[in-house]
C-alpha cells in the first residue's frame, strides 16, 4: 500500500528522515527479533541498552566529543531545562549572563526570576523585535555561565557563530539547530534541546554537560531535577522515553551514515536555505522578517503584502501538499521550518509554488 507524504515544513514535532521512519515501521512489531514491539521492550533489556548507548556514543561522534561530556536524556522537553539550569548552577549568590533573542530566551530568564536567582541580562535584540543577534556583548568574566538560544524558531535567527565569553562556559539552548553543523563544543558548558525539531520525536531532551559542570550540582534539590541523577545512571534513573531515544538513536545514525557526518550537513542546510533567501531578496512579494546578517538555517520566517495574503497562501499551500507554513501564532506571518530531515525537493517544491503564487497574486 503506498503511503500519502506530504512536504512537510512544521516547527516542531518536526520532519523525520524518511528512512528513520521506515525503520521504525519495520521495528514496530518485532524489534530484533525480540517478538516485542521497540514500544514494549523492557529499559532494562539489553535491547535498549543497545540502543541508549548506541545513541550516546553516535552523539559523541558526530559532535567530536572527548571524555570530558556526558550525554544525557531527560524528559520535559527544554523548558523543564529553563528551570533546572539556574537550580543547578546558580547556588551561593553566584550570577549568570543571559541573552535575550526571543520568546525562548524570555522563558528562560523568567524560570531564573522564579526561583530568586540572580542573572544580568548582558544583551537583548527586543528593540527591533527580536529580528537579529546581538553582537560586540559584554559578558561578566565572573559569570557562571553565559546562557544563548542558538536558534530562535519563532523570529527566524540564528547565530552564525559563537561569542567570546572570557572564558565563561556557554549553555546554549539548541532545540531547533543542533546537529544542523559541526560545533567548536570547548565553549560549551552545556547544550541542551528538545528533540522533537531536529533529532527525534517529542518527549525527550538531549542534554551535553561538560564533567566540571557536575560538580556544581548541589544534593539539595530534588532528584529528578539533578543532572547528577542522569549521570550516574546512564539516563535510566527512572523508565526514560524509550521510544523518542530509540528514534534520535536512528536520526543519529542515519546523520552518520546516510548524510555522511555535520560538515556534510550544513553544507545540506546552507544549500537549502540559500534557495529560499535568494527568493525573497528577488522579490518584492515576499519579505523576510531577520536580518540578512542573523537569518537561521533552520527556520526561514517571512511575510506578505498582507494577512489575507498570508492565510490564502497557507491554505493553498496545504492544498498543494505543503504542510505547517502558518507563523507562529505570536508573530503570525508565515514560516518554513526546513530541518535537517526537510528535503532539497521540498525546497524546490515551495520556491515553485512561491513563484506561481506571486504571479497570480502580486
Amino acid at each position: 500500500m503506498s503511503t500519502k507524504r506530504i512536504h512537510n515544513f512544521n516547527a516542531g514535532p518536526a520532519a523525520l528522515p524518511l528512512p528513520v521512519l521506515e525503520e521504525i515501521q519495520n521495528s514496530f512489531l518485532d524489534f530484533k527479533g525480540s517478538g516485542m514491539s521497540v514500544t514494549e521492550i523492557s529499559h532494562r533489556s539489553k535491547w535498549f541498552d543497545e540502543v541508549i548507548n548506541d545513541a550516546v556514543e553516535r552523539t559523541k561522534r558526530l559532535l567530536k566529543l572527548d571524555d570530558n561530556y556526558e550525554v544525557l536524556f531527560i524528559q520535559g522537553g527544554a523548558s523543564m531545562q529553563f528551570c533546572m539550569i539556574p537550580m543547578n548552577f546558580l547556588t551561593n549568590g553566584n550570577t549568570a549572563d543571559y541573552v535575550n533573542t526571543g520568546t525562548w530566551s524570555t522563558k528562560a530568564i523568567k524560570e531564573t526570576e522564579i526561583q530568586g536567582k540572580k542573572i544580568n541580562v548582558v544583551a537583548s535584540s527586543e528593540d527591533k523585535n527580536f529580528s537579529y543577534i546581538p553582537e560586540n556583548i559584554d559578558f561578566n568574566s565572573e559569570a557562571a555561565f553565559a546562557h544563548i538560544t542558538s536558534n530562535n524558531t519563532i523570529k527566524g535567527t540564528q547565530w552564525a557563530s559563537f561569542p567570546d565569553t572570557k572564558g565563561v562556559p556557554i549553555i546554549s539552548d539548541m532545540s531547533s539547530d543542533i546537529m544542523c553543523r559541526p560545533l567548536d563544543v570547548d565553549k560549551f558548558g552545556l547544550i541542551y534541546a528538545g528533540a522533537q525539531k531536529n533529532i527525534g520525536p517529542a518527549g525527550v531532551c538531549m542534554v551535553i554537560i561538560r564533567k566540571d559542570m557536575l560538580e556544581m550540582v548541589p544534593d539539595t534539590i530534588p532528584s529528578m531535577l539533578k543532572y547528577t541523577t542522569y549521570s550516574s545512571k546512564n539516563s535510566m534513573y527512572n523508565t526514560p522515553p524509550c521510544f523518542s531515544i530509540y528514534t534520535i538513536h536512528l536520526v543519529m545514525k542515519w546523520l552518520e551514515e546516510t548524510i555522511g557526518g555535520l560538515e556534510k550537513m550544513e553544507e545540506i542546510n546552507q544549500n537549502k536555505a540559500g534557495i529560499l533567501y535568494n527568493m525573497f531578496d528577488s522579490s518584492d512579494f515576499y519579505n523576510g522578517t531577520a536580518e540578512k546578517g542573523s537569518r537561521s538555517l533552520m527556520n526561514v520566517t517571512f511575510r506578505l503584502p498582507n494577512e489575507e495574503l498570508e492565510a490564502k497562501f497557507v491554505k493553498e499551500a496545504l492544498e498543494n501538499e505543503m504542510g505547517g507554513l502558518k507563523g507562529h501564532r505570536s508573530v503570525g506571518g508565515c514560516r518554513a521550518s526546513i530541518y535537517n530531515a526537510t528535503s532539497i525537493d521540498s525546497i524546490n517544491a515551495l520556491v515553485d509554488f512561491m513563484k506561481l503564487f506571486e504571479s497570480k497574486n502580486g
